[in-house]
């Protein structure tokens, strides 16, 4: 905190609540319109969002690596040109001041005060000095201001300043009953004010009075200076006061009317001898060394917030400043100045002219100007409403190119000399003094100077499309570039009136596409490079040296301007602004490239335009104003890259720390590694980019990002060498990060385990080779058996054949021998039937005694049971289990009965059995009949079927 003491009790319980005066706001509303057309430094804008702390920043600080401190409400902000880390207060109070003295960083705020060091993960360790001492903190007390002197840190609140001696770790303390203001270093000598009595200077660790004067006695002091062998005294609201000589004097400055209505709240002189006072209310002002204005900034144009906490000048030369709500950084030394349209009145700039007077600004919402290097606000030029698309200075007249005509204007009136519509160039013709070409919406038309007025002479007859760009290559021959049709050749007559001829050229089109002059050559640019016109050939060429800088791959615009001033063909790239000129011993054109992206510097893309003001400064327009650049103050300087933290991680794990400082071999499940690096650089409009590569990997530079943050998730096992550059301002970093790591093997991959996969893989034959003989012995006997299944088979399929065959032949046996039995019962039926009819005709013959021992004797023969015992004995050989069947059936029936089943077993009809039984055909019946009762038939039940069923 620089600033007055008093204002802190005032004001902070505003500050606390978010609220300021309506007065302040009144004056800083006044202000902001007095001098809202000032072109300011470039500043980078953190809110509480993007640091993730709270709104309040006290206090300011910068170490030897050129990260930035900040005391913050929350706790202590490290910024590394990348990110921001917060870290918490210990006691959860507000940090209200921050020192950086050596590699500690020294912190004071809510009772309490002390140290932080880095651990060996880059990480911030706090150490308190107030714990275990002989002294104790007053209630409430607050420490806003940390000084630094000869080995010595002081701690200063309102009611004390402790002492602290780095070395043996001591404390000296100075009470006051008196409130204790800013204690300031000068000279190696401490000062300090009491509020009420003076200004104090500490000698032998006591404070002894120096300054004792009714012009400041009661009035706060925001900070002490050393000016001019004398010191300076800078009051809250009454300007600077001059001791010299023991006398306290009013510093007479242009500025006191000025500081009189604000109210100062921290102050820093810079390094060229300026001073940045930060207010209340009304933002910040910038005086010179002898006190004349040469900022003032606030929330209208250009800061976030208009109440400034705490200042500091960085080691660049940026004033970074500590706001109320946020931080702001105002990149003082930057090559850029920026205006800013923050109202929206000028709208987006087409177009701008210097005049000797004024600054010319055409843009969509028409023509504006202002009187050079004043900070008065544009104003607009009447009658020029709409949008302007051209504004050059030709013989002596400035042009209005409009997309209602074209005008003339004289200082600041504007003069309608063209109701053609849409004027998008105009070119000298060479050889014609009074005569001008002038592109148009819909084709060609001529200026003429006439009694010393330019109007329009005619319309060129003969080609009407749309003339953005044109350029003669010849007294009455011109190139015309249309970026949807392509690019036309044209000749005109010598009266231009006409159009003699119209050729399309061989060349490709191109949206954003131009064609220029420069140095006497056209030269015509698009997304496939820069072309040179070959007016031998009357073609293009392609011009290797402008292509290799307007490549493809950078191509954003092929907007080419010709700064006829300076010699200079301007062009704009996606992350550059290109300027070629002849070089100093040759005139081979040399391109310089300023880094800039697209998307920081807010150009119209198609619609660039480049105005050279003074020696090497240019204004470029933009979407909300424009940039003034300086080559001059263009930075060559190599920035240091530095490795912040690096960390690493399983899934669904927190990331683990770990030393940068020598290489680490990580367990195979930590694969996931995130490495954090940036560039100390803070300009607004020249960030830092960062390049990667993970050798090992990913053996190719990564694309160029401003992230400053790597995670490499999934890597395998091996060795790795992460490394990354940065590049600002288009100057590479002046070193090139290098770590090594390894990624252990998984444990199934490591010596042992191979160890024991070998003896594994050698049990693991054994044991295959055991169960593999095994196997195959059951196998064999499995093959053996089945073998013996097989060959009993065979034998039974052999048996099961021979008995077939067996049966076959006994089938044919049994036929046979059925053949035979029937053969034999025929014969026995026929020989009987035989017999019978002898006995019948011998019955018939007259000698009975004869015919009588004949029939005897045939009866005999047909009775006979030696038939019977062979046809039984047949019959047995074909049924053999025929008789044991029916007599188990039916164990009552008779041999004679057995006959009868045999012979109707041999389907023999009751007319043939009846010569077989030598009896009667009734007979047989009756038998039937008898044999059928005996086997106890059903009377519909066939004896025939029954009988040859058994």
């Amino acid at each position: 905190m620089t600033a007055s003491y008093n204002n802190n009790y005032i004001f902070m319980f505003a500050f606390y609540k978010g609220k300021i005066s309506f007065c302040f706001l009144f004056i800083a509303l006044i202000f902001s319109v007095k001098f809202n057309a000032q072109e300011i430094p470039p500043i980078r804008i953190f809110t509480p969002q993007d640091y993730g702390a709270e709104d309040q920043n006290w206090s300011i600080t910068q170490a030897d690596n050129n990260f930035i401190y900040i005391a913050n409400n929350k706790g202590l902000l490290e910024y590394n040109g990348a990110s921001w880390e917060l870290y918490h207060s210990p006691n959860e109070g507000i940090l209200r001041s921050v020192k950086v003295v050596g590699d500690r960083i020294y912190t004071g705020g809510y009772m309490d005060f002390g140290y932080w060091t880095k651990n060996k993960y880059n990480e911030l360790i706090y150490k308190s000095l107030t714990k275990n001492q002989n002294f104790s903190i007053i209630e409430d007390e607050d420490f806003w201001d940390i000084t630094e002197i000869e080995g010595y840190v002081l701690f200063q609140s309102l009611e004390r300043i402790y002492i602290y001696n780095i070395a043996n770790e001591k404390f000296e303390i100075i009470d006051s009953e008196l409130r204790i203001n800013k204690a300031n270093e000068l000279n190696k000598s401490i000062y300090f004010q009491k509020l009420g009595e003076g200004v104090m200077e500490i000698i032998n660790g006591s404070g002894n009075l120096i300054i004792q004067s009714e012009l400041i006695k009661d009035i706060e002091l925001v900070n002490i200076y050393e000016f001019e062998k004398s010191l300076l005294l800078q009051t809250i609201g009454n300007g600077f006061y001059k001791f010299e000589n023991n006398i306290l004097t009013k510093w007479d400055i242009e500025a006191d009317e000025l500081l009189s209505r604000v109210s100062v709240y921290s102050s820093t002189r810079l390094k060229d001898g300026s001073f940045i006072l930060g207010t209340i209310s009304n933002g910040l002002i910038q005086l010179d060394s002898k006190g004349k204005v040469i900022l003032e900034i606030d929330q209208s144009n250009g800061l976030s917030n208009n109440t400034v906490l705490s200042i500091k000048e960085d080691n660049d030369g940026n004033v970074w400043l500590g706001l109320d709500n946020g931080i702001n950084v105002m990149n003082l030394t930057s090559p850029y100045r920026v205006y800013n349209d923050e109202q929206g009145v000028l709208g987006t700039v087409y177009s701008a002219a210097k005049g000797d007077d004024n600054l010319y600004l055409g843009t969509n919402h028409g023509l504006f100007y202002k009187a050079i290097n004043s900070k008065q606000k544009y104003k607009f030029i009447e009658n020029t409403q709409g949008q302007v698309w051209y504004l050059k200075y030709i013989k002596g007249s400035l042009f209005c190119g409009h997309d209602r005509g074209t005008f003339v204007i004289n200082d600041t009136i504007a003069k309608q000399i063209s109701t053609e519509l849409g004027t998008w160039n105009i070119n000298e013709i060479k050889g014609n003094a009074n005569l001008l070409l002038q592109g148009n919406y819909k084709g060609l038309n001529i200026l003429e100077k006439e009694d010393n007025q330019w109007r329009v002479r005619n319309k060129i007859e003969g080609f009407d499309i749309s003339s953005r760009y044109l350029e003669f290559f010849d007294s009455n021959k011109i190139l015309v570039s249309h970026e949807h049709k392509g690019v036309y050749k044209i000749e005109l007559d010598s009266t231009f009136y006409k159009v003699n001829s119209v050729e399309k050229l061989n060349i490709e089109k191109g949206i954003k596409s131009s064609i220029v002059k420069y140095n006497g050559t056209v030269f015509y640019g698009f997304k496939n490079g820069v072309f040179r016109f070959d007016s031998s050939s009357e073609s293009f060429k392609k011009d290797s040296v402008l292509s290799a800088l307007f490549s493809e791959d950078k191509y954003i615009s092929g907007k080419l301007i010709n700064d006829e001033v300076q010699n200079k063909l301007w062009g704009f790239t996606k992350n550059e602004i290109i300027y070629v000129e002849p070089g100093k011993l040759t005139n081979d054109l040399q391109g310089n490239v300023i880094e800039i992206p697209h998307n920081i510097r807010k150009t119209k893309s198609g619609f660039e335009n480049v105005l050279h003001i003074e020696k090497d400064t240019y204004l470029i327009g933009d979407t909300e104003g424009y940039l003034v650049l300086h080559i001059n103050k263009l930075k060559k300087d190599a920035k240091k890259l530095y490795l912040n933290s690096a960390s690493y991680t399983s899934l669904q794990n927190e990331f683990v720390s770990f030393d940068t400082s020598q290489p680490i071999e990580l367990e195979n499940k930590n694969n996931i590694i995130r490495f954090r690096y940036s560039t100390p650089s803070f300009d607004e409009l020249s960030r830092s980019k960062y390049q990667y590569r993970l050798l090992g990997i990913y053996d190719y530079w990564s694309e160029w990002s401003d992230n400053g943050e790597i995670l490499f998730e999934n890597l395998p096992h091996g060795d790795y060498t992460f490394e990354a550059r940065a590049i600002t301002g288009g100057i590479l970093s002046n070193n090139v990060l290098s770590y090594e790591f390894t990624i252990e093997k998984p444990w199934y991959l490591k010596p042992l385990a191979i160890i024991s996969y070998f003896f594994v893989a050698l049990l693991f034959i054994y044991v295959l080779y055991y169960f593999n003989r095994k196997h195959y012995k059951k196998e064999q006997q499995k093959l053996i058996k089945k073998k013996e299944r097989q060959l009993k088979l065979e034998q039974l399929e052999n048996q099961r054949q021979l008995i077939q065959f067996k049966n076959k032949n006994l089938r044919q046996d049994i036929e046979n021998k059925n053949r035979e039995l029937g053969m034999a019962t025929m014969n026995l039926v026929k020989r009987n039937e035989l017999l019978g009819n002898i006995k019948s005709e011998l019955s018939k013959s007259k000698s009975l005694n004869e015919v009588g021992k004949v029939v005897k004797l045939i009866n005999s023969s047909i009775n006979d049971t030696n038939d019977w015992e062979l046809f039984e004995e047949a019959f047995n050989n074909v049924d053999k289990d025929f008789m044991k069947k029916i007599k188990t059936l039916h164990p009552s029936i008779t041999p004679n009965d057995l006959r009868l089943c045999a012979y109707l077993r041999l389907n023999l009809s009751s007319k043939e059995i009846a010569p077989l039984l030598n009896i009667s055909h009734k007979s047989v019946e009756v038998k039937r009949y008898r044999l059928r009762k005996k086997m106890e038939l059903d009377h519909e039940q066939s004896l025939s079927n029954y009988i040859i069923e058994l």
